[in-house]
């Protein structure tokens, strides 16, 4: 069984630093229309700057937070 590290996830998180200690973050993120996975931009966009890129409003925003870090921390659970 891998040894995660509990972390929150904010939405000053680094896509990339996130995405490569979680993988199984990326379902959610292309269900909310972020198509992070690859992008050079990825390296430096928090999840914030990114949804604003692809107009998503803060409401919205703050549901995929919420849903990143459920699926975060069942992954530390099992």
């Amino acid at each position: 069984m891998e040894n995660k590290t509990e972390q929150k996830i904010t939405k000053k998180t680094i896509l990339n630093g996130m995405i490569d200690k979680n993988p199984e973050v990326i379902p959610i993120l292309l269900g909310y229309g972020l198509h992070c996975v690859g992008c050079s931009f990825s390296s430096f966009d928090t999840i914030e700057s990114g949804a604003k890129i692809h107009g998503m409003d803060g409401e919205t925003l703050k549901m995929m937070i919420r849903d990143l870090n459920t699926i975060v921390s069942e992954g530390i659970k099992n």
